[in-house]
């Protein structure tokens, strides 16, 4: 691995995430404040690292192979914790879990076969809106008044607008995981061969 800034900032984003888990299972305000400051900051990094590898041509092999995973498992991290604090469902964050590792892991063998995997435009408005709606979360329970019941005791109707807001991420996610699958499904084949021939069939 070449220790370039945007390769050092994908490590940073990782090493942040169990930091914003500790802080966000705090149970007071400040707990909440510091965990949502230090989301912000490994999200940062994200757009940060990926605008210096292009400007200075800085793009490697392991980046493009870490700096999509070092996303998932951040975005993974926060809707898991907002499970966790019973703001969320957990079939909703399993859907958009799941999803979101296939496609990477299908980023990544696409990758090391030197291909392109297609991202459609739709799938970019999936990813801009699950990290708008974590955010726009985060920010709510930053707020005096903010207090939900959890999901164990009394699920949040449907109606509720954050249940509206991730519902919507999660349509959205299975939606697009679908459309990856059909317009990268040569790349499916191809595992698919080297799966049996692996196992000798």
């Amino acid at each position: 691995m070449k220790w370039t800034l945007p390769n050092q900032l994908t490590i940073l984003r990782i090493i942040l995430t169990p930091v914003f888990i500790y802080f966000m299972s705090g149970s007071t305000a400040q707990s909440t404040l510091i965990g949502s400051i230090i989301f912000l900051v490994a999200a940062a990094t994200d757009w940060y690292d990926g605008y210096i590898a292009r400007r200075f041509n800085w793009i490697t092999r392991w980046g493009q192979f870490m700096d999509p995973l070092a996303d998932k498992i951040l975005s993974a991290a926060a809707l898991c914790i907002f499970a966790h604090l019973g703001y969320l469902y957990w079939w909703m964050v399993i859907v958009m879990i799941v999803r979101d590792f296939i496609v990477t892991f299908l980023r990544i063998f696409a990758l090391q076969l030197g291909k392109s995997i297609v991202t459609s435009f739709l799938a970019k408005v999936k990813t801009f809106i699950e990290m708008a709606a974590i955010l726009i979360l985060l920010g709510y329970l930053n707020l005096p008044q903010a207090y939900i019941r959890p999901v164990q005791a009394y699920p949040p109707a449907y109606t509720h607008w954050i249940s509206l807001l991730f519902l919507a991420v999660t349509l959205l996610t299975v939606f697009t995981g679908i459309q990856y699958l059909i317009e990268n499904r040569s790349h499916l084949q191809e595992l698919f061969n080297r799966t049996l021939r692996l196992f000798g069939r």
